[in-house]
């Protein structure tokens, strides 16, 4: 007679964390302004005002937008602040960088956000796997804040993880 087969990771009092789980909803767009320097290089206050108004801002509605420029020029400060004055009344959220540098920013204010109390005192697994673009820095804010309250801190999944702090 065969044995019965006990999933184990069922039946633990592991809670997984998946990160993915608050990956923010919306659309993502790289602005870049290069085309509105002078031959690709050179910011002329004049007209780069000239471009910035003539552009079509409501394409941004609820967008999450990465402002970068993709030449080598100097860009004052005074510049991509002018673009996100245009920015705020459409878009989420707006940063300097690129794409990544986004995530990493939604990521953060979402982590900052999170309130983790009911993880107190339990066994924690962030889960490592994802399919949406989840920063490597999320991880690690993921875990410092967790660690504060869990008994327990793992990273992977519950048939392979990794051990990573576990309170006295």
């Amino acid at each position: 007679m065969a044995e019965e087969i006990i999933n184990r990771v069922s039946q633990s009092k592991l809670v997984t964390f998946d990160l993915e789980d608050y990956y923010p909803q919306g659309r993502r767009v790289s602005m870049d302004i290069a085309d509105w320097l002078y031959e690709g290089i050179i910011l002329k206050e004049k007209d780069f005002r000239a471009q910035v108004e003539a552009h079509q801002w409501p394409d941004y509605q609820d967008a999450y937008v990465a402002l970068h420029c993709s030449s080598d020029a100097i860009i004052p400060g005074w510049a991509y602040m002018l673009v996100s004055t245009r920015l705020q009344p459409y878009a989420k959220k707006v940063v300097v960088g690129s794409l990544e540098e986004l995530e990493t920013s939604l990521y953060q204010s979402v982590i900052e956000s999170l309130d983790v109390s009911h993880l107190q005192d339990k066994p924690v697994i962030i889960k490592g796997c994802s399919n949406k673009p989840v920063p490597p820095n999320a991880y690690i804010w993921a875990t410092n804040k967790i660690q504060q309250v869990a008994r327990s801190v793992m990273y992977g999944e519950a048939c392979s993880s990794v051990p990573l702090v576990k309170r006295k």
